[in-house]
């Protein structure tokens, strides 16, 4: 019978029996015996430090994701298979957190929002809440030429890219866009400086049919640069201090998921038809945006299918497989009833019944339906539109601020979150094609039918 080898419940403890020649010999005594010893001292150092089972996991699910990667494994449904979506905050829980971001360096203080509201708040005065407010401070005055010094507290890269997951799923430009990441408060974007493909293509490039040893004609693109300027765009709520003391993980999920969705919603509306002044510049108020105009004699407030067919065949012919549909919902009886004429008659085009739900698409690309764009009969209520060419600068910080004085009558505090983004259409004109009368752009809306 093999002698009983104790399991080791330390770095010290291992050391010792590492040095006793007696106790090593009964470890190797037996194959079953030194398979349990190294499977039972696993378990015992992982039950006491966390951090190392943490950190297998996230090395399994590294190894695991390279390979499904690199087999082109993708269509399967899996869970959790990157460290990107793993819960923890040493996992940096979202696709898109950047360990380059200011936020990055205060991720150790707040494992959750639930902790960082606490800490921020303006009567926490646990030493842990007033240590982790000067860390902060602190950091954040590292980065006073980046981050604007009216911003409050600097919100943990983690918990901002945890916030921006969950705008994207309920945002409509943001994911579809180009994404310009922004180290300072302006930051210019080169572009093709192109308004016609009639001679030349990329603003001033043509290419010659040349004889053996004939001279070259040397051409050249002519560059532009459209100019991306960091706006604030600040949430604002009122929230009883009860919360902050009771119920601050009931506080967490609201912040946590009707933030996101806020923010999402006015980023959408300024990306779609902001002015450019003191706010982002939307796509349908663009210079390179073209409309295309109603029939003769068509009725206010309508949609026919040659409306459909002129817009498509506005678009760029390279952004066909990437362009959507964006219409107001107020559209969809239009596009429910729409009929093509034939003769006297006519047919139903998209929806032939009412049995299942309508086909999301138009000749093939997506329908989205939102209430942010304008209404029905009115430019821009249905809209063809390749969002890879609308730019966003983002300046990849956020921060948050509470205060006492605004709602103090009321027990309450004002709490802010503050952003700073922009977003300009990346083409400067509609570009006028090789051949036809129409001009061309990857933002086509339609024009108003008064």
């Amino acid at each position: 019978m093999s002698p009983t080898v104790t399991i080791p419940t330390s770095a010290d403890e291992l050391e010792d029996m590492l040095g006793d020649p007696q106790q090593m010999q009964d470890v190797f005594a037996d194959k079953t015996q030194f398979r349990e010893f190294i499977r039972n001292y696993a378990k015992s150092t992982m039950a006491m430090d966390a951090s190392i089972a943490t950190q297998v996991r996230e090395e399994t699910q590294r190894v695991l994701a390279t390979w499904l990667r690199e087999n082109q494994v993708d269509n399967i449904k899996r869970l959790n298979l990157t460290p990107g979506s793993d819960p923890t905050p040493s996992a940096k829980r979202s696709a898109h957190y950047n360990p380059a971001a200011p936020g990055a360096k205060v991720d150790k203080l707040f494992p959750t929002t639930r902790e960082y509201l606490q800490a921020t708040w303006h009567k926490a005065t646990s030493p842990e809440s007033i240590e982790a407010k000067a860390e902060l401070r602190r950091i954040q005055n590292e980065f006073g030429s980046t981050v604007p010094s009216d911003g409050g507290f600097l919100i943990p890269e983690y918990l901002r890219s945890e916030l921006l997951r969950v705008a994207l799923e309920t945002a409509i430009v943001r994911p579809r866009a180009r994404v310009v990441p922004m180290e300072t408060l302006t930051v210019p974007f080169p572009t093709i400086d192109s308004t016609s493909n009639a001679s030349s293509v990329y603003g001033g490039v043509i290419a010659y049919w040349t004889e053996e040893s004939g001279a070259l004609t040397d051409t050249s693109a002519k560059f532009g640069r459209v100019k991306l300027e960091a706006k604030k765009l600040t949430a604002y709520c009122e929230v009883p201090n009860e919360l902050f003391t009771d119920s601050v993980i009931s506080l967490q999920t609201f912040i946590d998921e009707v933030f996101p969705q806020a923010l999402a919603w006015f980023e959408d509306v300024a990306f779609i038809s902001g002015s450019g002044a003191g706010e982002p510049l939307g796509f349908l108020n663009a210079t390179a945006a073209v409309s295309v105009a109603k029939e003769t004699a068509q009725s206010a407030a309508t949609i026919v299918w040659e409306n459909i067919a002129k817009s498509y065949s506005r678009m760029l012919p390279a952004s066909l497989g990437r362009a959507v549909w964006l219409a107001h919902i107020d559209t969809f009886p239009e596009l429910a009833t729409m009929a093509l004429s034939v003769g006297t008659g006519g047919s139903a085009i998209w929806l032939n019944n009412g049995a299942e739900g309508p086909p999301m698409t138009i000749l093939g690309r997506p329908v989205i339906f939102s209430e942010k764009l304008s209404s029905v009969g009115e430019a821009g209520d249905l809209n063809f539109v390749d969002l890879g060419y609308y730019l966003i600068g983002d300046r990849q910080t956020m921060a948050a601020d509470t205060s006492p004085h605004y709602k103090f009558a009321n027990d309450q505090t004002a709490m802010r979150f503050i952003e700073r983004v922009d977003g300009r259409p990346w083409v400067q004109s509609a570009i006028t094609p090789k051949s036809g009368s129409n001009t061309l752009s990857p933002f086509v809306k339609v024009a108003a039918r008064a």
